[in-house]
């Protein structure tokens, strides 16, 4: 039974997981301002605590305050989102502060801008939040709200279905904290 909207950004708002659609995947959310949202995710994924955690946003205005933008930066992006990437950048001050869980050891912070309505509504109401996968650590990932719930059980409130169904492919991880993009691989 997938719940509305209103019914995910409450529960986000009141510090709780929703499993939402994506343009790649079904991701798992938490406010990423919200530590102890972000320790009950990691708990509910069973993964380490020190991995980093990549974010999505609702807009370009929403991730620019979050990172120190390059000109070959900016320009990736504006060109490439919304769509289907994780793009590593440098982390600003604001990031550094506000989202620690999400910064790689300091030296990046993944953002997605999903090609998704329902995704980027939830960021755009409740801030940025949690772009991990919907399910458990170095399990597959969940292709259907049926299978995240499998794996995730009670630990979600809120199982957000609808809208186009994702397309079971990972985003692509694209580093831009150096000059130009490049891709990396994923393990």
């Amino acid at each position: 039974m997938a719940e509305g909207v209103g019914d995910a950004v409450r529960a986000l708002l009141a510090g709780r997981l929703v499993v939402y659609p994506t343009d790649t995947l079904l991701g798992l959310a938490a406010r990423a301002e919200d530590a102890a949202a972000v320790d009950r995710l990691v708990a509910a994924k069973g993964r380490a605590p020190d991995r980093p955690i990549s974010l999505a946003v609702s807009s370009l205005e929403e991730a620019e305050p979050l990172a120190d933008l390059a000109p070959p930066a900016r320009r990736f992006l504006r060109a490439e989102l919304p769509g289907p990437f994780t793009v590593l950048l440098p982390p600003s001050a604001r990031a550094r502060r506000a989202l620690p869980a999400a910064i790689a050891g300091g030296r990046a912070l993944g953002l997605r801008l999903p090609d998704h309505p329902l995704a980027r509504e939830l960021a755009r109401r409740t801030g940025p939040i949690t772009a991990t996968s919907a399910n458990r650590h170095d399990e597959p990932p969940a292709r259907t709200v049926a299978e995240a719930r499998r794996a995730l059980g009670d630990a979600v409130a809120v199982y957000l279905g609808g809208g186009a169904a994702p397309s079971g492919r990972p985003s692509t991880l694209v580093d831009l904290t150096g000059g130009a993009p490049r891709v990396v691989p994923r393990r």
